[in-house]
C-alpha cells in the first residue's frame, strides 16, 4: 500500500520562507496541498538573522500580509523589538522592521501551519521530479516513493548542491547541521533548464553572557511601536528587547587579514558570486580599505535566551581567525561562540526561466520561488512563494493567473526584474528598485491589494471589510480638512512656531496642512481637528494615512498618471509564439535577448537590457500601435 493515496492539487518542496507561504496560499484557497520537508523540525528556520522587514523588505511583509499571507501575522507575533526606519524621510521610504524571537517565529509558523485545512506534511528529501510530456505530474523521494501531484512549487533555498565553507574546511549542506539535497539540479539540467552557483554567508553565533553590554552603544526600539499586519489578531509591543551596537577597529581588521590566505573567498574555492549589499567583513575590510571601522549590530535571537546574533561579521574565515578578531571588538573581549560563521554555496537557476506566474516555461505546472530563482531575503522569498502558491492553484483549478504590475507592489517589481532581467548575484530589494514608490508605500498595502487577493480567493471577507472600514475613514478625514476652515487667529502661532509664513485670512485647512513645515501633531492641536478625530474615534494609522494623503496628494496624482501611460504598453500583448526574426529593422542584441526571455507584453519587453527605444518602436509599428 501507498504513503499518498491521494494526487494532491500542490506539492510544495521545502519549508523555508517561500514554501511555508506557497503551502499556506495553496490550501487557504482550497487546493489539497503537501508540504515536503527534509526535517520537519526546522520549518520557517532563520536561517540567517533574526528579523523580518527592513528597507523595502518592510514593505513587502506589509504587502503578503495584505494578500492574505502569514508572514506580517507570525512577524509580530514572535517580534521583541519594532523600529519604524527612514523616519526621517519621506512616506515612501518609510520601512518596517522587526527583531524576532528565532525559535517562537519557527515554532508560530508551524502551529498555524498545522491548523490550516487541506495541508499535509512529510519529512524526506524530493531526489527527482515526474514528469510526462514536458508536464509536472509529481515527486521522487530519496526512498524511492512517488508522490503525485498536478502541480508543484520548488523553494529548495541553499540545499541544492549545497557546499559550506569555513576556512580551508569545506563539507555538504544546506544549512549548519543539515544535509544538502541532491539530484533535482541534475535532473532539471537534463531538462534542458540553464543553472548556476550563487554564494551566502552568516556571522558567528555567541553567548551573551560573555558580552559587557556596558561598553557598546545602546539601540532600542520606537517609543510607540506599531506592527505589520492589518489584522486585528495582533497587537503592537507594550515591551521591548534593546539591540547594541559596537565597532571593528583597525586592530581587527589586521587580525582578520592575518587569515586571508586561508580565506576560501581569496584562495579561490568560493567561485560564485555573494550578495552585492551583505558583504561579508572580510570582504567589506579588502574592499573598503579605507575604511578604519564598521559598524557591528549585537542582536538577540529572542526573549530568553542568551545567543546573540553578530549582524555586520558574516565570514567564511577559518574559525580560529574569526575568534581572535572579534575577541578584539569593543565589549567582546571575553567572548564565548556558539558557533562560528561560514559561507554556503548553492544551485540557482536564473529566474528568465520563468513566467511572470513564477511558473516555470520548459515544465509546464512546475514552480520555482526563492533563492532557487536567485534572490537574498526571508521577505522576498516569502512573497515569491505565496504569488507561486496562489499561482500553482489557480492553474490547478482552471482560473486566471494572479500576477501584479510594477505600479502595484514592491513584490510586482521583483518578479518583474527577475524574470525580465535575470540577475547574476543575489538579488535584494531596494526602494531604489521601485520606480512607482510613492504609490507603494507601507501604510497602504492593504488598499492596493486586499481586494486584488480577495478578488482571487485568497484574502478573507473580514480582510477587505478592515481595509474598507480603514479607506473610508481616511477618506472622510481628508474631505473634513478639505471642507474645513480656518481662521488666522487658530493657526498662525504655530505657523510662525513651524518658520511657515502666516495666514492674512481665512483658509481650508486641507491647504495648511498640505504646507511642507505643519505635521500632523501641530494639526491636532486644533481645537476642530481634536474634536473630530474623538467624536469618530479615528485610530493612528488612518490618522497617519490621511497626513500622507493630504500632504503628498500631487506627487501621489503624478505618479498615478506616469503609472497610467506605462500600464497602456502593459495592455499591448506579444503572441507567445512571435517571431522576431520577421521583424529585419531589430538589432541582433534584441532579437537574441527578446527570443530568450519571450515577453509577455510591450511593456516588459522594454525593460530587457538590450533593447532600445527604437526596438520598441519597430514592434508598436508592426502591432499597428
Amino acid at each position: 500500500m501507498s504513503l499518498f493515496q491521494d494526487v494532491y492539487d500542490v506539492i510544495v518542496v521545502g519549508a523555508g520562507h517561500a514554501g511555508c507561504e506557497a503551502a499556506a496560499a495553496a490550501a487557504n484557497m482550497g487546493s489539497k496541498t503537501l508540504l515536503v520537508t527534509m526535517n520537519l523540525q526546522t520549518i520557517a528556520q532563520m536561517s540567517c538573522n533574526p528579523a523580518m522587514g527592513g528597507i523595502a523588505k518592510g514593505q513587502i511583509v506589509r504587502e503578503i500580509d495584505a494578500l492574505g499571507g502569514y508572514s506580517g501575522i507570525v512577524s509580530d507575533k514572535t517580534a521583541i523589538q519594532f523600529k519604524m526606519l527612514n523616519k526621517s524621510k519621506g512616506p515612501a521610504m518609510w520601512s518596517p522592521r522587526v527583531q524576532s524571537d528565532r525559535m517562537r517565529f519557527a515554532e508560530e509558523w508551524r502551529l498555524r501551519l498545522e491548523r490550516t485545512p487541506n495541508l499535509d506534511f512529510y519529512q524526506e528529501m524530493v531526489s527527482g521530479l515526474i514528469v510526462e510530456k514536458e508536464r509536472i505530474v509529481g515527486v521522487r523521494t530519496s526512498l524511492g516513493i512517488e508522490v503525485k501531484g498536478k502541480s508543484v512549487v520548488l523553494t529548495n533555498g541553499t540545499f541544492l548542491n549545497g557546499l559550506i565553507h569555513i576556512g580551508d574546511k569545506q563539507f555538504g549542506g544546506g544549512r549548519a547541521g543539515e544535509r544538502a539535497a541532491t539530484g533535482i539540479t541534475e535532473q532539471l539540467v537534463g531538462f534542458g533548464f540553464d543553472t548556476g552557483r550563487m554564494k551566502t554567508g552568516t556571522p558567528p553565533r555567541v553567548d551573551g553572557r560573555s558580552l559587557d553590554f556596558s561598553k557598546m552603544i545602546i539601540q532600542p526600539g520606537d517609543d510607540i511601536p506599531e506592527k505589520f499586519s492589518y489584522s486585528k489578531e495582533t497587537s503592537p509591543l507594550t515591551h521591548q528587547r534593546a539591540c547594541h551596537m559596537s565597532y571593528t577597529s583597525p586592530e581587527v581588521h589586521e587580525l582578520l587579514k592575518e587569515g586571508f590566505d586561508r580565506s576560501p573567498m581569496f584562495n579561490g574555492r568560493i567561485k560564485s558570486i555573494g550578495p552585492r549589499y551583505c558583504p561579508s567583513i572580510e570582504d567589506k575590510i579588502h574592499r573598503f580599505a579605507d575604511k578604519d571601522r564598521h559598524q557591528l549590530f549585537v542582536e538577540p535571537e529572542g526573549w530568553d535566551t542568551c545567543e546573540i546574533y553578530v549582524n555586520g561579521f558574516s565570514t567564511s574565515l577559518p574559525e580560529d581567525v574569526q575568534f581572535k578578531a572579534l575577541r578584539s571588538v569593543v565589549g567582546f573581549e571575553n567572548v564565548k561562540f556558539f558557533r562560528p560563521g561560514y559561507a554556503i554555496e548553492y544551485d540557482y537557476f536564473p529566474p528568465t526561466q520563468l513566467t511572470h506566474t513564477l511558473e516555470t516555461k520548459l515544465i509546464d505546472g512546475l514552480f520555482f520561488a526563492g533563492q532557487i530563482n536567485g534572490t537574498t531575503g526571508y521577505e522576498e522569498a516569502a512573497s515569491q512563494g505565496l504569488m507561486a502558491g496562489m499561482n500553482a492553484h489557480l492553474k490547478v483549478h482552471e482560473k486566471d493567473p494572479f500576477m501584479l504590475q510594477r505600479n502595484e507592489a514592491y513584490i510586482g517589481v521583483l518578479i518583474d526584474d527577475l524574470i525580465t532581467k535575470g540577475t547574476e548575484e543575489p538579488y535584494r530589494m531596494f526602494t531604489s528598485r521601485a520606480e512607482y514608490r510613492t504609490l507603494l508605500r507601507q501604510d497602504n498595502a492593504d488598499e492596493r491589494l486586499t481586494p486584488l487577493s480577495h478578488k482571487a480567493g485568497l484574502a478573507s471577507q473580514e480582510r477587505l471589510k478592515l481595509m474598507e472600514e480603514k479607506r473610508e475613514a481616511s477618506e472622510k478625514l481628508v474631505k473634513f480638512f478639505e471642507d474645513t476652515s480656518i481662521l488666522p487667529d487658530e493657526v498662525n502661532d504655530i505657523l510662525v512656531e513651524r518658520g511657515s509664513s502666516p495666514m492674512k485670512q481665512s483658509d481650508k485647512m486641507f491647504k495648511v496642512f498640505s504646507r511642507p513645515q505643519i505635521y500632523l501633531d501641530d494639526i491636532k492641536k486644533f481645537k476642530k481637528v481634536a474634536a473630530y478625530i474623538e467624536d469618530n474615534a479615528i485610530e493612528k494609522d488612518v490618522l497617519e494615512q490621511a497626513e500622507i494623503k493630504v500632504k503628498y496628494a500631487g506627487y501621489i496624482e503624478k505618479e498615478k498618471a506616469n503609472a497610467d501611460k506605462l500600464n497602456r504598453l502593459e495592455n499591448i500583448k506579444i503572441p507567445a509564439n512571435f517571431d522576431y526574426s520577421k521583424l529585419k529593422s531589430l538589432s541582433y542584441e534584441a532579437k537574441e535577448k527578446l527570443e530568450k526571455i519571450r515577453p509577455a507584453t510591450i511593456s516588459q519587453a522594454s525593460r530587457i537590457s538590450g533593447v532600445s527605444p527604437s526596438d520598441i518602436s519597430v514592434m508598436l509599428v508592426y502591432m499597428g500601435r
